[in-house]
């Protein structure tokens, strides 16, 4: 008799396993995310839910931004040679717009904010797929690619070479390079050098070293399609979805030139050596995983002291 698997969409919140719920992985008592709301309050089934809803919920926060933003505005007729389609440019006082090349749609509403004391410095901007918020102190570097619907928090650093592929939202205080597709970084996310993450969720205070990667889409699901099947407790649960990359509770951290299967779950203080390979499933809290291939086949597991 084939093993039930139970289809995560279909239970009630409280049918969903602790280890799929945004409480176990996020502490946001201690660290508040003006964008907790996201993740469903009291109410929420799981965290792949919050994958799922990223792009609504993007384009709400963004409409109500631009209600807001009070500012010099700015269009196409601005940046000539530099832009294609219609778009609007807010920028708050203090704020810097010099940037590479700009994609519009075919109206206005595309807008792209821009808060007082941030700065956007030679960046191609896509406003095409939706709007696009910087926040306040935010300094983009030269070369960077930003495509909408996107939303980027107070005071981060992203730096030349970083490609935002839609869909993405970042807390407060982030520093950031890598590829991102549909992700959410949060306070104090540190991703500073190449890397990607797609369908994923960060944490506070979350790290990847040097070329990390998580892989959202199995080889043989690029052809298939199917669902990511995770056991939990010795239940089988069907996410869903094909696409889901590395959920990272607070502080969890991914050495150099790591790479974790789609579906990884780390949960807080979770520390992950270089040169390791994560298999789909659940790590953590407080642990240490290392690459010790000679000794124990692949990895070793062992307690991370507080």
């Amino acid at each position: 008799m084939a093993e039930q698997v139970l289809k995560l969409q279909e239970l009630d919140a409280s049918q969903v396993p602790q280890r799929l719920k945004a409480d176990y992985y996020f502490d946001f008592k201690a660290h508040p995310f003006a964008h907790a709301a996201l993740f469903g309050g009291k109410n929420a089934r799981s965290v792949i839910d919050a994958i799922a809803g990223l792009n609504k919920y993007l384009q709400g926060a963004l409409q109500t931004i631009v209600a807001q933003v009070k500012g010099t505005k700015k269009t196409q007729a601005d940046f000539p040679g530099r832009s294609v389609g219609k778009f609007t440019v807010l920028l708050e006082d203090g704020a810097v717009f010099e940037p590479g090349f700009i994609v519009g749609g075919k109206d206005e509403t595309a807008t792209l904010c821009i808060a007082q004391g941030a700065a956007v410095l030679g960046a191609n901007i896509w406003l095409d797929s939706g709007s696009i918020a910087v926040g306040p102190g935010t300094v983009i570097e030269p070369g960077a690619g930003i495509k909408g619907p996107t939303i980027i928090g107070r005071k981060n650093e992203i730096r030349q070479g970083a490609y935002f592929r839609g869909d993405i939202l970042t807390g407060d205080g982030c520093t950031l390079r890598g590829e991102l597709k549909n992700t959410v970084v949060m306070d104090q996310g540190n991703f500073p050098h190449p890397s990607y993450l797609g369908d994923s969720l960060c944490g506070y205070g979350t790290h990847f070293g040097n070329q990390a990667t998580s892989a959202n889409l199995g080889i043989f699901a690029v052809i298939a399609r199917d669902p990511i099947v995770l056991a939990v407790d010795g239940q089988q649960y069907d996410l869903g979805r094909p696409k889901v990359g590395i959920i990272m509770g607070d502080y969890s951290q991914v050495g150099c030139n790591s790479v974790s299967d789609p579906g990884t779950f780390l949960a807080p203080w979770t520390v992950v050596y270089q040169l390791s390979r994560l298999n789909k499933g659940f790590y953590g809290p407080y642990e240490l995983i290392k690459n010790k291939p000679m000794e124990h086949g692949v990895i070793e597991r062992s307690p991370l002291k507080k």
